[in-house]
């Protein structure tokens, strides 16, 4: 793969990109910096070929980039675009006033702008707390044998879940299970926190054992919910629309889409770029997903992408995700500062 050839597949790739049509030679040929015949780019181009890196899909057709002819593109031929002063003000108004942006609708507005943007689907995906802790537990009397089951952990996650008892429960049994909860489960991991480890809190709560059991059950249930990350879909139609991927792929792809989660949670820097080829959690065949990780102060918060057909202008769309995850970023961890600053003041 000498230079020449590199030029030829990213002019490849750049130009199917551009046109979704099999790219001739005599379109390389007028591409600036590639100065040999049409006869030598035919040339290269078949060499291409035989590589691996592009394909041809009829006879007398041009040529089209295969995965790996993408794959190379992406990783070493590509040139990323600089967003104008102007482009960022776009996206800035596509998020909404500045001083109105809170964690959640800044997250929501970007992943509703990216999908308006790219015409692909955004995917939203908050990180899974593994390594947080519990920090606080609380049992809240709703109605007549209701109860709301309140867990917070140390990353700042909150969830609840109602739970109905066979029995009302009187202050004496709420008090104790307070304290029980707090000996036994603060400060323990969530991931911890197994069914295994359940049934012995329940055996161990002896007399209590018949009143009190759904609600330890209750806290196992949340735990595990907690495990799983949330994935947020914006623009799915622009899937279906898309006559590059199969519609029941896309169909099956909504269906499992929390499967499909715990990919964005694997662990990375940076932009990361993945084709379906690539991963066997990608439901939807001949595509790709961009996605980029933003944080809350020095924690992982969650991941921010786009999945669409292979061909897609990378060049264009990963500045649009950076952007976003910076500014999601920024407005997290501001939150997260004036957190902290109103701890230190009580």
């Amino acid at each position: 793969m000498d230079e020449r050839k590199l030029k030829i597949l990213a002019a490849v790739v750049d130009e199917y990109i551009l046109t979704g049509e099999p790219v001739g030679s005599k379109a390389i040929s007028k591409v600036p910096g590639i100065n040999v015949s049409a006869a030598t780019i035919r040339n290269d181009m078949a060499m291409l070929e035989q590589l691996g890196y592009l394909e041809q899909p009829h006879t007398s057709a041009g040529r089209i980039p295969t995965f790996n002819g993408y794959r190379l593109y992406i990783d070493k031929l590509m040139t990323v675009e600089t967003l104008s002063e102007s482009e960022r003000q776009r996206l800035d108004d596509m998020l909404g006033p500045e001083e109105n942006l809170t964690e959640d609708s800044i997250i929501q507005s970007a992943g509703k702008a990216l999908a308006e943007l790219t015409k692909c689907a955004s995917v939203v995906a908050n990180a899974a707390p593994k390594f947080s802790v519990i920090t606080k537990v609380d049992v809240v009397p709703t109605g007549k044998r209701l109860y709301l089951i309140l867990l917070i952990t140390s990353n700042g996650s909150i969830k609840n879940k109602a739970c109905r008892l066979e029995f009302d429960l009187d202050d004496e049994q709420l008090e104790f299970f307070s304290h029980y909860i707090q000996e036994n489960l603060q400060g323990v991991s969530i991931e911890e926190l197994s069914e295994e480890r359940m049934e012995k809190l329940i055996t161990a709560l002896g007399a209590y054992m018949i009143t009190l059991a759904p609600l330890v059950k209750g806290l196992c249930e949340l735990s595990q919910d907690l495990l799983h990350n949330e994935l947020t879909i914006s623009g799915a139609n622009n899937l279906i629309s898309c006559n590059d991927i199969d519609k029941n792929e896309v169909v099956r792809f909504m269906e499992r889409k929390n499967e499909f989660a715990e990919l964005l949670n694997d662990s990375f820097s940076g932009i990361q770029v993945v084709f379906s080829q690539e991963s066997n959690d990608f439901i939807i065949g001949n595509s790709s997903m961009i996605v980029s990780k933003y944080r809350k102060g020095d924690k992982e918060a969650g991941s921010l992408g786009i999945v669409g057909p292979m061909r897609l202008n990378y060049s264009k769309i990963i500045p649009y995700i950076e952007y976003f995850t910076q500014k999601i970023t920024e407005v997290l961890s501001e939150d997260d500062n004036d957190d902290f600053a109103g701890k230190d003041t009580e």
